[in-house]
Formats: C-alpha cells, sequence, structure tokens
C-alpha cells in the first residue's frame, strides 16, 4: 500500500476480515508506514440531511479524490460482499465509485463511516458503513479472532392488517408484528414461536412497521437492535402469545446454519470425485459459477432447495445438500450426463447430510454396487465399486487429481 503523498509502497498483512460486514483490518509490516500520521476519531451517525465529505482513491486517476455530498437516508439495507447480510447503512449522494470502498466519511473533523458500495440503478446514490458497525467489528476482534454477526433467527411480517389482528385478537393499543418463522439455530429457537406478536424489544416500543426508535433521528428494524449485541448479550422481548403479555430474555448467537447461503472469500472448495463423478455441497459461489457457465439443466431444484433450505426447514434433517456439479469423463460415467446438477438424497439407502457423509458412506460400504438416488427422480446412479476404485486411479492421474 502507499500513504498519501509518498513514493514508497508498503506491504501489510490482513489481521482480521469480517465478510458479513465487508470490514478488514490491515497493518504495515514497517513501522515507517505510521510515521507522522494523523489520527481520526470516529462521529456518531449523522443526521439527515447533513454535509458530509467522501475521500478515496477512485477509478480514473492515482490522486487523492474529496467529494461532498448530503446524507439522504439511513436504513438497514443487504450488504453486497456477502449478498446475504444486512446491517444498518447510511446513503449519501456524494459520488461514490470502483476505488473509493475502504475510504473514510468525515463530518466535523470525525470519521462517521466507510465507503463500501453504491445502487446499481440511479445516480450518485453510494452507501457508507456507519461506526456502529465498525466499533462493533473492532470490538469483536479483541480477543484475537473475527466471530462475526449474531442472528435473532426470526421472519416477521407487518401487523397492518385490521382482519389479521382482529383473527389473532389483538388488542387495538398494541403495536408490533408477526412472528411467522423461527429458523433452527437463531438465538429465538425455543423462546419464540410463529404466530407470536413481538410488542417491544429491549424495553423499545417495536412499531407495527417493524421499526424501533434508536439513539439517531430515524426509526430502523428492531433487528437493529439484535446487530448491536456480541454472542452471549442477552436479548429481551414482550410478546402477546394466546391472549396474554409474556417477557423472555435469551443469550444472543451466531447461526451457523446461515453461512452456506454467503459469498465465500476463503473457504477451500470441499469435493469428493467418485468414478470422476464431481459431488459439491450446494453453496452460494457454486450457484453463482452454474448461473455463468450458463446451465440450465437442474436449475429450478437448485434455486428452491437454496434459497428455501431454511424457510422449509429441510436443514432439520440435512446439514448442507450435495450436487453433482461436474462429470470428468470416463467410460465408468458415460450414463450419468441425466444426473449433473441433480441433488443426492441417499446412498444406499443412508441419507446424505453433507459431504463429507457422502464420502465415507461410498468408501466404507462393503455392497458390490453403490446406489445413489437423487432427489425428485425416482431411477437411482447404480456404480459398480470395485470398477469405481479402479477407474479412480487413472481419473487422478489423467486429471491430476490428489489423492
Amino acid at each position: 500500500v502507499q500513504r498519501y503523498n509518498q513514493t514508497e509502497w508498503y506491504e501489510v498483512d490482513v489481521k482480521y476480515i469480517g465478510h458479513d460486514c465487508d470490514l478488514a483490518i490491515l497493518q504495515a509490516k514497517d513501522s515507517k508506514f505510521y510515521e507522522d500520521e494523523h489520527i481520526f476519531e470516529f462521529g456518531p451517525i449523522p443526521e439527515l440531511n447533513s454535509p458530509i465529505i467522501v475521500v478515496g482513491y477512485p477509478m480514473g486517476g492515482d490522486k487523492i479524490s474529496v467529494s461532498r455530498g448530503i446524507v439522504s437516508r439511513k436504513d438497514q439495507s443487504t450488504y453486497s460482499h456477502s449478498e446475504i447480510d444486512s446491517h444498518l447503512v447510511i446513503q449519501v449522494d456524494a459520488a461514490i465509485n470502483p476505488g473509493n470502498s475502504g475510504g473514510p466519511a468525515i463530518q466535523d473533523n470525525k470519521v462517521v463511516g466507510v465507503a463500501f458500495q453504491v445502487a446499481s440503478k440511479g445516480e450518485n446514490i453510494g452507501y457508507l458503513i456507519p461506526t456502529t458497525v465498525i466499533k462493533y467489528f473492532l470490538e469483536d476482534v479483541k480477543d484475537g479472532k473475527y466471530d462475526g454477526y449474531v442472528e435473532l433467527g426470526v421472519r416477521t411480517i407487518n401487523s397492518y392488517s385490521s382482519a389479521l389482528r382482529a383473527y389473532k385478537k389483538i388488542p387495538d393499543n398494541y403495536t408490533g408484528v408477526f412472528v411467522t418463522k423461527v429458523f433452527k439455530g437463531g438465538s429465538a429457537e425455543n423462546f419464540l414461536k410463529k404466530g407470536d406478536f413481538l410488542l417491544e424489544i429491549d424495553k423499545l416500543p417495536i412499531g407495527n412497521n417493524g421499526t424501533v426508535m434508536l439513539d439517531h433521528d430515524s426509526r430502523v428494524d428492531f433487528v437493529e437492535v439484535v446487530d448491536n449485541k456480541h454472542s452471549g448479550e442477552m436479548i429481551s422481548f414482550k410478546f402477546f402469545r394466546d391472549g396474554k403479555e409474556h417477557n423472555v430474555r435469551f443469550p444472543a448467537k451466531r447461526m451457523v446454519d446461515f453461512d452456506f447461503m454467503r459469498n465465500s472469500y476463503e473457504d477451500s472448495v470441499d469435493y469428493f470425485v467418485l468414478g470422476g463423478l464431481v459431488f459439491q455441497n450446494v453453496s452460494r459461489n457454486l450457484l453463482s459459477a452454474w448461473s455463468k457457465n450458463g446451465d440450465t439443466q437442474g436449475g429450478s431444484q437448485l434455486h428452491y432447495r437454496f434459497f428455501y433450505f431454511l424457510d422449509d426447514d429441510m436443514n432439520r434433517d440435512v446439514e448442507s445438500d450435495v450436487v453433482l456439479y461436474r462429470k470428468l469423463s470416463h467410460p465408468i460415467n458415460s450414463s450419468s450426463d441425466y444426473f449433473v446438477n441433480m441433488i443426492v438424497e441417499s446412498v444406499n439407502g443412508k441419507l446424505i447430510k453433507n459431504i463429507s457423509d457422502l464420502k465415507n458412506i461410498c468408501q466404507s460400504t462393503t455392497d458390490k454396487f453403490i446406489r445413489i438416488q437423487f432427489r425428485d427422480i425416482e431411477t437411482p446412479l447404480i456404480l459398480n465399486k470395485k470398477e469405481v476404485e479402479e477407474a479412480n486411479t487413472q481419473i487422478r492421474k489423467v486429471y491430476n487429481l490428489e489423492d
């Protein structure tokens, strides 16, 4: 990296990365990098319609760029880096272009955010990561590792429908939202139920649109309260169930079941090759590659299983779907084209829970044949185990695969 108005380049280490919040900490190996540095303090979340300065090195030149704008919105939005995590964002009308990412947004000589993405449609609509998210990240890594954000693990709908409120016998003076789904592995599992009417979170009244008023000048989704919690910190709710008010407290925790839905940037791909058939766990990266390759076979099932894996409780029996993603041509798999991009259900009658499960069952079976049953396909794929083992040696050599 290179500092402003200096000629030297410095090598840095990436100390921590938070893919769920699009932040990272870099540390220069040479202490000279930090000489004569100017340290900015963090400021509060800026007010709406207040002026702001965005600094960075956008495309189009090597010199530093300084642009001015106005804070136009504060809301929860999806962070494009992971494509699944939503946190508070600050919308500004300052010009934010590729290369601006990571640059500070300054107000009253304090950093109030970090530039990180732009609206795909519209002009001069940029977004900042607010200091609440930055401070959360910095607090998380104090113990030497980044754990990530916790998840409440519920889905809700607003309570504007008078018919629904009457059907559920919600008093007219109550405001809040209805719980429509409690996810396995989320913080709220075993504490909240489908049909609960959430009234308050941490003593903050929840509006009929699901928003609360925090310590800034606009309402935000009530999940923002949970977003500010670290693992183990307590969440409290007041809710209405079966004609009575109830109070509950439970600890916040990460929801690992969400991980497969994020873009992955560091994890190596876990795969298993069986007679030239390449199996992988279904993930967002795999789905993106599948779309870019122009594949169509198995698309409906792949998309449904991926996007509704948690909503439809598929994860109660299966940790991760396994798909036959590719075929390395060999005579032993000449009749397997029909099964490419299909999801494995079982092997020799045993339910497959993840890629490791598939590998262990296929390698340890003493049966003469390996019978692979795919979801929604009546006819199984049959392989002769002895022939597979012989073919594997040839395939590893031809395709230069590791043992």
